[in-house]
């Protein structure tokens, strides 16, 4: 069979298969991406009907779905709510990466795994899914909850954060010392301010560059644009998916509210790539030996996710139900967990098991985070939370 002929073969036999997965997922009220890695799974090395044509394919398409999914993820913010979300939440960030990425990094140590690995594993444990977590509280009609704001604000600090964490990584992954990552480190961290500062004072004329009023421009304009960058930002080492966060953020008004409309379907086709490839990369016979690790990992930095977003939704002074659906609602991984383990898998000094445990430990927490995020509207849970707040109240009035 010809090779092009074959490469269509599989590819739309794939991409069929995802948009049922995709029917299934939204029936269950799940998100798509585990039945994504579980495709992948099935189809990849070792699974039960490898398709070895579509591999260059997907890998092409995967590296676009990181993009894109930065891209709208900083179309989703102005430079101005960045920087405000920032101070407001700084000490929320930091609580956040104590918690959740220690136990990640103490893991990989406890393992014999080796620090490089340590360092990748910390960023996979960190990292909540902004995409998960935003369809879960917009199922469960949370989106105009109090505590709403500070899960955003938490998901904010971390998605500035792998702006400076990236870097990091590629360097460490490239085998450089500590003075070339340092000196990565501290391109990212002026990139960054810089593109903020601009966005910020000429946000609105970059955006006027760009016209809104005819689609397929808008399009191709914004499209080529955080291609460019994502490139240009690769070739200086300071990551590519930082990049394309960084074009996102600069784009602002009707361009960014243009752009998003008409990014989000080539956003979902590209991203949908990326979580099968992934699952293609890994041999679905390394997961069992990591499952029991994985699930220990879960548990442990689930929890932590529960304490982060209850203290600081405590801090943003919310009642005590409002604590514990912010807490619920930020446990699910999912792409920047994916990205990170992508970045490293394969890499020497990486621990080989480090790419099945990061999928086996992603579809634990994207399947199980959002069926316990539900856990504040069953009527025993909101009985065990006035119990809780009854002792307080007595002491408060006490002191009255």
């Amino acid at each position: 069979m010809h090779d092009t002929t074959e490469l269509l073969i599989e590819v739309g036999t794939l991409l069929l298969l995802l948009g049922l997965l995709g029917r299934i997922s939204r029936r269950i009220g799940l998100s798509p991406i585990p039945l994504y890695l579980l495709a992948g799974l099935a189809f990849g090395h070792g699974g039960l009907l490898p398709l070895p044509a579509s591999e260059e394919f997907f890998a092409i398409g995967a590296e676009i779905g990181v993009i894109l999914l930065l891209v709208m993820l900083g179309l989703e913010y102005s430079a101005g709510e960045l920087v405000g979300n920032l101070r407001a939440a700084a000490p929320a960030g930091l609580i956040d990466g104590l918690l959740n990425a220690l136990p990640g990094a103490a893991f990989a140590l406890l393992l014999g795994w080796g620090w490089v690995t340590a360092v990748v594993l910390a960023g996979v444990t960190w990292v909540s899914s902004s995409g998960v977590i935003a369809k879960v509280l917009a199922d469960l009609g949370r989106l105009g909850n109090r505590e709403t704001p500070v899960i955003l604000s938490v998901l904010v600090i971390e998605d500035l954060a792998m702006a400076f964490y990236l870097p990091l990584v590629t360097a460490v992954l490239a085998g450089a010392g500590w003075a070339v990552g340092g000196k990565m480190l501290a391109i990212a961290v002026v990139t960054v301010v810089l593109v903020l500062v601009v966005a910020i004072r000429y946000g609105r004329v970059i955006s006027e560059a760009i016209s809104a009023k005819d689609p397929e421009a808008l399009l191709l304009g914004v499209l080529g644009l955080t291609l460019l960058v994502a490139g240009v930002a690769a070739q200086l080492k300071v990551s590519a998916a930082v990049g394309a966060f960084l074009v996102g953020i600069a784009l602002s008004g009707p361009v960014a509210h243009h752009a998003t409309q008409l990014l989000s379907p080539l956003r979902d086709l590209f991203a949908a790539v990326f979580f099968v490839f992934f699952g293609l990369a890994t041999d679905p016979r390394d997961i069992p030996p990591v499952l029991l690790p994985a699930l220990g990992l879960a548990v442990v930095t689930m929890a932590t996710k529960v304490v982060t977003g209850y203290i600081a939704a405590r801090r943003a002074g919310i009642a005590l139900p409002g604590r514990w659906r912010a807490g619920l609602g930020l446990m699910p991984r999912g792409e920047f967990s994916i990205v990170i383990a992508g970045l490293a898998a394969g890499t020497a000094g990486v621990a080989p098991q480090l790419a099945p445990l990061a999928t086996a430990y992603v579809l634990i927490t994207v399947v199980t985070g959002p069926a316990l995020a539900r856990l504040p509207d069953f009527a025993w849970f909101k009985r065990m939370v006035r119990r809780q707040a009854a002792p307080r109240a007595a002491t408060v009035s006490a002191h009255e």
